[in-house]
């Protein structure tokens, strides 16, 4: 069966939120049963003119990404878009869905007349920074995170 990509329905919040625990560097930080509040950061995505994009495969969610646009205050108030949540199946990967997903938040990036998409990654996720730029992203910046709650070290 063909590959989907599309909006996430709140019926697909558990199975993608299931794929972020599993590949997430810090699992416990992610309570699947809590489907109320990841749609609800669906919602509030949607309402800044973001969306979760997931991919569907046979009638299961085998990859999710989260879009967001937000003005820049650079580029005289231009629309940026940043990717974050990339997450694939384990047994998925290496067969296009993350590339299909990417595709997807780049086009919904174009259509919102973003100037640019951008996404971090972390260090030891190697092959995921070569899949980056295997799919046109340019590493050129450093990220840097601070925890503002002493138990998401995130």
């Amino acid at each position: 069966m063909a590959l989907l990509i599309g909006s996430i329905a709140y019926g697909d919040v558990r199975d993608a939120a299931t794929l972020l625990q599993g590949g997430s560097l810090s699992p416990g930080d992610e309570h699947v049963d809590e489907v109320d509040a990841y749609w609800s950061a669906v919602e509030e995505t949607r309402a800044r003119r973001g969306d979760v994009l997931v991919a569907v495969r046979d009638g299961e969610v085998v990859g999710v990404c989260q879009v967001m646009v937000f003005p820049h205050f650079q580029h005289t108030g231009g629309w940026c878009c940043e990717i974050e949540s990339v997450h694939v199946r384990d047994d998925m990967r290496s067969r296009g869905v993350g590339a299909a997903l990417l595709a997807a938040a780049e086009d919904l990036a174009r259509d919102r007349g973003c100037y640019r998409i951008q996404l971090t990654s972390r260090n030891v996720r190697v092959d995921a920074h070569r899949f980056y730029v295997a799919n046109g992203y340019e590493q050129n910046s450093q990220g840097f995170k601070k925890p503002l709650v002493a138990e998401h070290l995130t």
